[in-house]
Parts: structure tokens; C-alpha cells; sequence
């Protein structure tokens, strides 16, 4: 492990060194590229020199614990206590920095949530979980932009999928996919029993063309008359879009935009993300081939998480870990959620590294 990050240091030394270089500027897309290989080995190489740092500390204590000055061998105790105390962690952050990274963390993401089980209090728990997507990328300051949506008549939502776009966002979200249960009161429920709903996220990172190679032949694009809400418009044009990629059945339809072109641009975004997700679901062991394999069916049984209202209380069924901040997790304050999925990921990770 060491040698590797005596030679992680040495590339950052050389970057460092380029970007102070007299002619960096003049290719930016370089400049760009030396900037970013830079910033991406910040964090392990500080790390590491803390780690070197501490030890140095250390072999200068050692000496003084033999020292004439009782006061001076009480301090250098104390030093190397603390020295002791902080290697191991530092060494346990920098095994985490060295795991492989997901080379889609960096990716924008496609977020899909449908109604499951539960009728009109699954499409209300859908949208109640859109609120909370929404109000976590707002504290992130995340971009969210609706890309198709399917009101239900209760005011929730059949189906909702959006693009959040900012820094690191798959990294953040992907843990997010599979079916989410609520324990709750339906406000229609006029003796007080608790309903069981369930609904299913799908996180998709977001895929360009170059991603995905996508044979024009493969693609049938179909132009329809809108329906629903939307008043005359939906009566006299034809700007909803279908597009089905033939090889994989995968159907994504757009009618949100007036614009056909609009609505054709949206849906060929969709139809990119799951198309990637579902190549990347072949290529891992981990993961099964077909897409449903990650939301589920949306019944109530098959649950990544539990939302039980009456006990304020969240549990992550994964992780085995239960919160009880309901109130603030429904605000967007997911953190404390995704931080324990994150740390149990890579703790896994190190365990497969080490097998």
C-alpha cells in the first residue's frame, strides 16, 4: 500500500509542478485535464502526508519518554497517545481513498419513482419521496428538472422521473435504488388503522451517446397526440414522443413539452440512462441483467427501507439501521442515511479487496 502511495505522491508533486508551468494556460483543454488529475489525487496524498507527518512526531516523542524532566516525559506521553490514536485512522481513511472508484460517482442522475402496492396512498408516497429527492439535492445544491411525470387523482404521482444534475450526484444517490415502504395513517382512513404502501426508486447515472452504442436501426420513434392535463394543446398537437429501442424492448415516453423536439430529446435521455444501467447490470456479478432486478415489484414484502410514520422512525433493512428522524429525513436531510450506506459499501469492499 505504501508503495503505491509514494508513487500517487510523486504524480502529484509532478502535476503540481506542471500547472506552476509558464505555458499551462495556453491549452486549456490540458490545463483542464492536468487540474482535475490534480484535485482527484489532493485528498490521498494529504492523507498520506499527515500519515508521515504523525510518524515523524512519534520517533521524536520516543527519545523524550527517557528524558532527565519528569514534565517533559509527561508531554511526550501524551503526544505519542495521541500520535497512537490517530494512526490507525488515518490509515483506515487512506485504505477507503485507495479502493476502486465507481467511474460513473462523477455522473449526473436519472431518478425514476412509481406507485407500488397501495393505490392512492402509494402514488402520495411517491410523491412524498419525490419532495424529499427534491430537498436533498436543494441542500446539495443540485439541479432537478423534471423530465416526465404521471399525476395520480389523489394529488400524488403514478410515475415521476427527473435529471439531477451537480457534483458527484450518482455517488451520492445510488444506493437509493429498490423499493421503499411507508407505515402510515392515509388521511382517507377514517378509524385510524395503519396502511402498508410501497413505492420503487430506480437511480440511473446519466448516459451520453458516446456511452452507449446505439445503432440508429434499433430505434422506433413514434409521434402521438398528448393526453391528459394540458387543455387545448393536448387536443390539437402531436408532440408526444415514444421511442423503443427494438433490441432490449426498453419504451420511454415524453409528453410533458409542447415541443415534440423537446420531448424527444427528454425521452432519448431516459432511453440512454437505462439502457447504460442495464449493460452495466450484465457486466457485474452483483448486480442481475434485468432492470427490475433493482426497483423491484413494488410490493410491499420487498423493501430496501421502511418509513414508519406513527414511531417517527426510518430503518434501512440493508445496513440494519434505524433513525428516528423521521420529520427531518422527509425534509431532504438524508445524509446520515447515505453516509452509512457509503461506509458499509466501502467496508465490504475492503473485505472482497482483502479476499
Amino acid at each position: 500500500m505504501f508503495a503505491k502511495l509514494e508513487s500517487l505522491e510523486k504524480k502529484y508533486m509532478e502535476l503540481e509542478e506542471a500547472l506552476a508551468g509558464p505555458d499551462v494556460f495556453n491549452d486549456q483543454e490540458h490545463y483542464r485535464k492536468l487540474a482535475k488529475a490534480h484535485a482527484d489525487l489532493r485528498d490521498v496524498v494529504t492523507l498520506f502526508q499527515r500519515h508521515k507527518a504523525v510518524h515523524q512526531e512519534m520517533s521524536k516523542m520516543r527519545p523524550l519518554l527517557h528524558d532527565a524532566d519528569a514534565e517533559i516525559r509527561t508531554l511526550a506521553r501524551e503526544e505519542l497517545r495521541k500520535a497512537e490514536e490517530e494512526l490507525p485512522r488515518i490509515e483506515m481513511a487512506l485504505k477507503v481513498t485507495l479502493l476502486p472508484t465507481d467511474p460513473l460517482d462523477e455522473k449526473n442522475t436519472i431518478l425514476e419513482i412509481r406507485a407500488g402496492t397501495g393505490g392512492d396512498e402509494a402514488a402520495l408516497f411517491a410523491s412524498d419521496l419525490f419532495r424529499m429527492y427534491y430537498r436533498y439535492a436543494e441542500l446539495r445544491g443540485w439541479k432537478v428538472e423534471i423530465m416526465s411525470e404521471s399525476p395520480s387523482e389523489s394529488g400524488g404521482f403514478k410515475e415521476i422521473i427527473c435529471l439531477i444534475s451537480g457534483k458527484k450526484v450518482y455517488s451520492h444517490l445510488k444506493f437509493e435504488a429498490g423499493t421503499h415502504r411507508v407505515q402510515r395513517v392515509p388521511t382517507t382512513e377514517a378509524q385510524g388503522r395503519i396502511h402498508t404502501s410501497a413505492a420503487t426508486v430506480a437511480v440511473l447515472p446519466e448516459a451520453a451517446e458516446v456511452d452507449v452504442d446505439l445503432k440508429p436501426d434499433d430505434l422506433r420513434t413514434d409521434i402521438y397526440r398528448a393526453s391528459g392535463a394540458g387543455g387545448q394543446h393536448v387536443n390539437k398537437t402531436e408532440s408526444a414522443v415514444r421511442i423503443t429501442h427494438i433490441p432490449t424492448g426498453t419504451v420511454v415516453t415524453c409528453q410533458d413539452e409542447r415541443s415534440q423536439h423537446k420531448n424527444k430529446a427528454r425521452a432519448m435521455k431516459v432511453l440512454l440512462s437505462r439502457i447504460l444501467a442495464a449493460e452495466r447490470d450484465k457486466q457485474s456479478s452483483e448486480m442481475s441483467a434485468d432492470r427490475k432486478a433493482q426497483v423491484g415489484s413494488g410490493d410491499r414484502s420487498e423493501r430496501i427501507r421502511t418509513y414508519n410514520f406513527p414511531q417517527g422512525r426510518c430503518t434501512d433493512h440493508r445496513i440494519n439501521l434505524t433513525l428516528y428522524s423521521l420529520d427531518r429525513i422527509m425534509t431532504g436531510e438524508l445524509t446520515p442515511l447515505v453516509e452509512a450506506l457509503a461506509t458499509a459499501a466501502q467496508a465490504e469492499a475492503m473485505k472482497t479487496q482483502a479476499g
